[in-house]
């Protein structure tokens, strides 16, 4: 019998997670010798085997947090320390510690932080979606959401959009007026709002 076309489509998401990831890591390890224990740890976590999905996780962490690896004098493997810690949090929030999950995302912001703007968005986007879909599937859709948005404003690529949050984050109603209220309207970039006389100086630059 043929499977269902939600398992269907869950194989296929998770076959080409794994072809992103394995491509990345190649790009960023590219003349490592040694084991990747990213790739392990993926499919122990694939196979329900979340504790060695995390003893694993945590060796890559190790292993790419050196200064060599992912610091302010070397970034040339701060993608791969990132996409690390992503499967860390989300192994350790599918195996029920949340605090050190949220801990695990810190340390993969860190590392995003000094990635190469040539794949940061990918990263980025890989990154929040792991941890998206890990409370997802806990249940916590809330949170799920929000890890969701957080990656779309940090520069996320399209790859965000596949996680199970994108469609519940897009069916959310707008913030509603209070009552009696008519919703506020928007000048054009640069003017002062509706209602308000001008300051006589020009809007500050961002910085």
């Amino acid at each position: 019998m043929a499977g269902s076309p939600r398992r269907i489509r869950c194989g296929r998401t998770h076959a080409l997670r794994n072809v992103v990831v394995v491509v990345a890591y190649a790009l960023l390890a590219a003349g490592c010798s040694s084991p990747s224990y990213l790739e392990a740890a993926m499919q122990a976590q694939e196979g329900g085997d979340l504790k060695t999905a995390i003893r694993l996780a945590k060796k890559e962490v190790a292993r790419f947090s050196e200064p060599d690896q992912c610091s302010r004098v070397s970034t040339v493997n701060c993608g791969t320390l990132a996409l690390a810690y992503a499967t860390l949090a989300s192994c350790q929030i599918l195996d029920g510690d949340r605090t050190a999950g949220e801990e695990s995302l810190i340390g993969a912001k860190g590392a995003l932080a000094l990635t190469n703007p040539e794949i940061k968005a990918s990263a980025t986007a890989m990154v929040y979606r792991d941890v998206s879909e890990a409370y997802w599937k806990l249940g916590d859709r809330a949170r799920a959401v929000a890890v969701f948005k957080e990656g779309s404003v940090a520069g996320a690529d399209s790859w965000l959009y596949m996680s199970s949050a994108a469609q519940d984050a897009s069916q959310q109603p707008a913030v509603q007026q209070p009552t009696g209220q008519q919703p506020a309207l928007q000048p054009p970039k640069g003017q002062p709002p509706i209602g308000q006389p001008p300051t006589g100086r020009p809007p500050a630059k961002p910085r």
